[in-house]
């Protein structure tokens, strides 16, 4: 199930998806293992924000912020639909998640993936895959983590809100920390309790759901 909604995605999109449709692949050298990116000293994840900076003409924790927003979004999406579809959620453990540069960015996928249940192994893929990352970019790039986290959180708000209903507050609620209470319900939609960075680029606009249009 979670797989077809993810192929329509690309479709849709001509193919920019940041994850493989399929979530599971037998990577060539165009693939690089996460690993790398979790590796002292960093110097792959430091190319990363680099490129990004570069892309966006932004200060370095600016592309950091913006990096992991991409990196975080690809990583989350196929948890937070998994949970909504059917409660079957796909875990990509570091040993065995592959990813490349995209046209999405980044585009991600598993070697193999354990499908669980529950709100539990969300949480425990988090701090598993995502907290060495979110510490590194955070120690590296002096960002902080809840403006990291907070891109997370958003990534578990966004897809519940534009490709499969779901109750994106319950879900955050169950996980706990860190992504919980970093999103406020508005309407049909929400709004960040902390800043991805993007509106500090010149001449660009908010995100709709930035923490600067919060209603005060």
């Amino acid at each position: 199930m979670l797989t077809d909604v993810l192929q329509r995605m690309a479709d849709d999109r001509g193919g920019v998806l940041g994850v493989e449709p399929g979530l599971v692949i037998e990577p060539d050298d165009t693939w690089t293992p996460v690993t790398e990116l979790m590796r002292e000293p960093h110097t792959l994840l430091d190319e990363l924000i680099d490129e990004t900076a570069r892309r966006w003409n932004a200060p370095h924790h600016v592309g950091a912020a913006l990096f992991w927003k991409t990196y975080g979004y690809w990583h989350t999406l196929p948890m937070a639909l998994g949970w909504a579809l059917d409660g079957r959620v796909p875990v990509m453990r570091p040993a065995e998640t592959w990813f490349k540069v995209s046209e999405a960015g980044v585009t991600i996928a598993a070697t193999r993936v354990t499908w669980t249940e529950g709100t539990d192994a969300i949480g425990e893929s988090l701090a598993e895959a995502q907290q060495p990352l979110v510490t590194a970019i955070s120690r590296r790039a002096r960002v902080g983590e809840r403006t990291l986290w907070g891109s997370t959180a958003e990534a578990f708000a966004q897809p519940l809100t534009s490709v499969v209903p779901g109750d994106y507050m319950e879900l955050l609620r169950r996980i706990g920390p860190p992504v919980d209470g970093l999103i406020e319900p508005a309407g049909d939609g929400y709004f960040r309790r902390t800043c991805c960075l993007w509106i500090t680029l010149p001449g660009v606009e908010p995100c709709a759901s930035c923490c600067v249009l919060r209603p005060r």
